[in-house]
């Protein structure tokens, strides 16, 4: 009985505990699913506001647009601005990729994702940049910027600025990180205009943004770009997630000679905005144009210039209008950098002509005793040519003192009984600024005497050997007449810039000849002084270059980031 009674008690307590595991396992997987249900709920209501854009990089077109300007915090793509300026620091030899950057206090409580630099601790600049592209560290942003403008609200202003001038109107900066700031917006048209910029800008540079992997003091880091390798095409450049933004990502793709970038906003998840990334790409890449036809997103005024400058050498072909070069003596301008930029402008001699609406005088050329030529005035012409651009002639290249016949002017005054040659026919089309001999200007394109505006002209005093030397005249023999020589700029022209400073353009032309000097060694290097308002620009041209050698130069120089827009002359 009293084994009998042990066993019956002791099955009753197990049967008591085998009760209460399972009430306690139901009560768990309660918890659980309601968890599960809750996680589930709360994902559904996680709805960021949706933004994308789809550019051709060759044809400059937006191919798909949704909600493209709304405003929308940046997050982590705020950290392209912050390379660009660091790129932009490194291709002008102000720092190196060897150059050790300091870790500060505030740098190293920022929050994740971050290295977690000690302070007193330094960080490579080429280890930054791999940590920022692949890892996002915010962290090593704020060591950059510190670098850069001394603190972050300073660099953020840097920051700032180089938006305007590229262009992105609704894009502010306030921290060079990307963490949440109520003021810190930009919208997916801007991210995509900053995307196209940089790799314009910095070739050289870009590939960063192509690295998938990176080693920091013994462990592996990888991208958080997850479309690289996965996607054909894609070549970088940064994604972002901040709660207030939702996952986000700026992404470049290549395939056969096509090029896009494509911006998403708002994903619920990295997933769901990367599988919206992919549709984008596959729905428009294979429509995409083969050719690049648009200028590159250049900074300043450069880029509404350049636009400008294509739109009115296509009117100029289609209704076959041109323009009066003449030259002339350019004032002085003012030395200053371009919009956006923190870098003193390097002074480079040059000589810059300009025009002003006046009265036009042509010289001509006669044989004289001393076989030397002589310029003479032309009469006043009653109806005085308005000009509306100017040229650049370097200071190292002699002007021939060729006269100049337009159907307007009156046959020039010949001092001697010998016959006068006819005039030479003008190509409209075709201007030159050798082609005019411009009075009181200093040598060695200034006349030797003053010209009377008188409308019988005075024969000036001949002129040594030494000077017509100078001006890159071969001396006639003593019986025979002077033709006049007609120098024109023919063909093609490519332009590298449009400057608000003169000496730049000049310096942007010189910088342009040494990168392509096979391409460009013979071709004529101006600049042309345009006025829009209140507004100087230089444009900084090459002229003299059939087609396919313009092509070739402007791809050569495309290749050296230096940029670059055929015009037909």
């Amino acid at each position: 009985m009293l084994r009998g009674g042990t066993f019956g008690y002791r099955s009753l307590r197990w049967g008591a505990l085998s009760l209460t595991a399972v009430v306690t396992m139901a009560a768990f997987c309660d918890n659980a699913d309601a968890r599960r249900r809750h996680k589930t709920q709360a994902d559904e209501s996680y709805q960021p506001s949706y933004s994308s854009i789809v550019v051709d990089i060759n044809s400059g077109e937006v191919m798909q647009a949704t909600n493209a300007d709304a405003p929308r915090h940046p997050a982590s793509l705020t950290k392209i601005m912050t390379l660009y300026l660091l790129f932009e620091r490194l291709e002008q030899g102000k720092i190196k990729l060897q150059t050790e950057l300091p870790v500060s206090a505030h740098a190293a409580v920022q929050a994740p994702s971050k290295l977690g630099l000690k302070p007193g601790e330094t960080i490579r600049v080429e280890t930054a940049i791999r940590a920022i592209v692949t890892k996002s560290a915010n962290d090593v942003a704020v060591i950059v910027a510190e670098a850069l403008g001394g603190d972050e609200p300073s660099f953020a202003k840097m920051m700032t600025a180089k938006a305007r001038s590229l262009g992105m109107a609704q894009t502010t900066y306030r921290n060079a990180s990307g963490l949440p700031d109520e003021e810190q917006i930009t919208s997916a048209r801007d991210q995509a205009s900053l995307g196209r910029a940089i790799q314009d800008r910095f070739p050289n540079y870009y590939h960063y943004f192509a690295t998938r992997t990176f080693d920091y003091r013994g462990k592996s880091i990888r991208n958080h770009n997850h479309l690289l390798g996965a996607v054909d095409g894609v070549d970088g450049i940064k994604t972002g997630y901040i709660r207030d933004s939702g996952f986000n990502i700026v992404t470049s793709v290549r395939r056969a000679n096509r090029h896009l970038v494509a911006v998403v906003f708002g994903g619920r998840s990295a997933g769901a905005r990367d599988a919206r990334v992919r549709s984008l790409i596959e729905n428009n890449i294979n429509i995409a144009s083969i050719k690049r036809t648009a200028p590159p997103v250049l900074e300043g005024v450069e880029t509404a210039q350049l636009r400008k400058d294509s739109k009115d050498a296509k009117e100029e072909d289609r209704t076959g209008s041109a323009r009066v070069r003449v030259a002339s003596v350019a004032p002085s301008v003012p030395d200053g950098p371009a919009p956006g930029s923190t870098d003193p402008i390097k002074p480079t001699s040059v000589k810059t002509v300009i025009v002003h609406p006046a009265t036009m005088y042509t010289a001509s050329l006669t044989p004289l005793p001393s076989d030397n030529r002589q310029l003479v005035p032309a009469p006043v012409v009653s109806n005085p040519v308005s000009v509306t651009t100017i040229s650049t002639v370097r200071s190292e290249a002699p002007l021939d003192p060729a006269p100049v016949a337009a159907p307007p002017l009156a046959p020039a005054v010949w001092p001697s009984a010998a016959k006068a040659p006819a005039p030479a026919v003008r190509n409209e089309a075709t201007p030159t600024v050798s082609q005019v001999v411009v009075p009181q200007v200093s040598a060695p394109v200034a006349a030797s005497a003053p010209v009377s505006p008188s409308p019988v002209a005075q024969p000036a005093q001949p002129r040594s050997p030494a000077k017509v030397a100078a001006l890159g005249n071969d001396a006639p023999a003593p019986a025979a007449a002077a033709e006049p020589v007609t120098k024109s700029r023919t063909g093609w022209l490519i332009q590298v810039g449009a400057l608000p400073d003169e000496k730049e353009a000049q310096q942007r032309l010189e910088t342009a000849q040494s990168k392509a000097k096979g391409l460009l060694g013979k071709a004529d290097m101006f600049t042309e002084r345009t006025e829009k308002g209140d507004k100087v620009l230089y444009r900084a041209r090459f002229a003299g270059l059939e087609k396919n050698q313009a092509e070739a130069a402007c791809k050569h120089l495309k290749r050296s980031d230096i940029p670059c827009m055929l015009l037909k002359n």
